[in-house]
């Protein structure tokens, strides 16, 4: 048997949302600025989608910016809204804490607690000079859920922008209550069962975005380049399905997160599970021992999961998520994360949680 629990690294192409775009890589192949009618139909079906999108975030078509995928986009917003200090969360994704080292007017940090959810409290020794608060509304790793309304609020009442990474949140948060309290936030499109190469930055209306790609009038002329139709194409129909599936999704993840749990239980302290009021179709565990062997047994036996991120998974480090909730380096080099996506079914998770078990009792 063999079980993929990485979801949170990257979703398979939905088959609806691919049937949908084939046409758009086929006899629609059109540039989309190119005046003939092949470029009026690509045009068309880019339009389309955008209004899409507008329509299952509840914001204007003209607040959509398409982009490569999450990581351009979390840089887009970090380097190119706004000015003066970035103030950015522990536990935010590379993207973001990268990108925020770049800024010329600095960059402050906001701790998390040991439970892997921002220190609002601390919000109150923000330097003087901070343009915009960062704070992904799901992390990656943890799977834990933020405060981003009562920091939203927070920020709106001085005048300070505020961003969300919202990758991980797309298919079990209700994006439309997330884009009320952000003035910028991201996405992913092959989180959600879209194409990979594909995203969005979402910039209320009145927020000031500069430039971010040149050699073109592409989005209002903010990003030059050639616009991905097909992968624009699906990512609108991935995102609608996601959010239409949303609530089942949950219920679902919710059962599978369970029986997963309950089946680890007997393994006691040689397991620990990390994170507090995290969505259901993430779940962190910090074995007693383990790391990247551990991965590799697991592997073998035919279970994808993944030690942090997807984008840091060649790297020695710890983990800076784990770091930050006050972890030991070593510790933090252990932790494993087991994903779950509409097609995990309660064997592959029940199996997953059986040869976990077989490892961790071998001696």
């Amino acid at each position: 048997m063999k079980a993929y629990l990485d979801y949170a690294a990257t979703t398979p192409v939905d088959p609806e949302v691919l049937e949908k775009t084939l046409p758009c890589l086929t006899e629609n192949f059109g540039n989309p600025d190119s005046l003939h009618a092949y470029g009026r139909t690509a045009a068309y079906a880019l339009s389309e989608a955008r209004d899409r999108v507008a329509h299952t975030l509840g914001v204007r078509p003209s607040e959509i910016y398409f982009t490569s995928g999450g990581t351009e986009a979390d840089n887009w917003a970090v380097r190119m809204l706004g000015g003066g200090r970035v103030c950015v969360s522990a536990v935010e994704h590379r993207a973001v804490l990268a990108a925020a080292e770049l800024c010329e007017g600095g960059m402050s940090v906001l701790p998390v607690l040991p439970s892997g959810i921002a220190d609002v409290s601390a919000l109150g020794g923000l330097p003087s000079d901070t343009g915009m608060v960062c704070v992904m509304a799901v992390n990656n790793e943890t799977g834990c859920v933020q405060p981003i309304g009562e920091i939203s609020e927070y920020c709106r009442a001085r005048g300070i922008l505020f961003f969300s990474d919202c990758v991980q949140a797309a298919g079990s948060c209700d994006l439309k209550e997330t884009a009320k309290v952000c003035d910028a936030f991201s996405l992913s499109a092959h989180k959600i069962y879209g194409l990979k190469g594909t995203g969005a930055l979402v910039v209320k209306k009145g927020v000031k975005l500069r430039p971010f790609v040149a050699g073109g009038e592409q989005e209002r002329g903010l990003r030059g380049g050639t616009p991905n139709v097909a992968g624009i194409v699906a990512f609108s129909y991935a995102l609608e399905k996601a959010q239409e599936l949303r609530e089942e999704f949950y219920r679902r993840a919710s059962a599978l997160k369970k029986a997963f749990t309950d089946r680890i239980a007997p393994l006691g302290d040689r397991v620990r599970i990390d994170g507090e009021n995290t969505v259901p179709q993430i779940l962190h565990v910090t074995p007693a021992r383990g790391g990247t062997e551990l991965l590799n047994r697991l592997d073998l036996c035919g279970i994808a999961c993944a030690g942090g991120a997807a984008c840091s998974a060649h790297s020695a480090l710890p983990s800076h998520v784990m770091l930050a909730m006050g972890r030991g380096e070593e510790e933090a080099k252990r932790g494993i994360r087991f994903s779950f996506g509409r097609e995990t079914t309660e064997a592959e998770v029940l199996f997953a949680a059986d040869k976990l078990t077989e490892c961790l009792l071998e001696t």
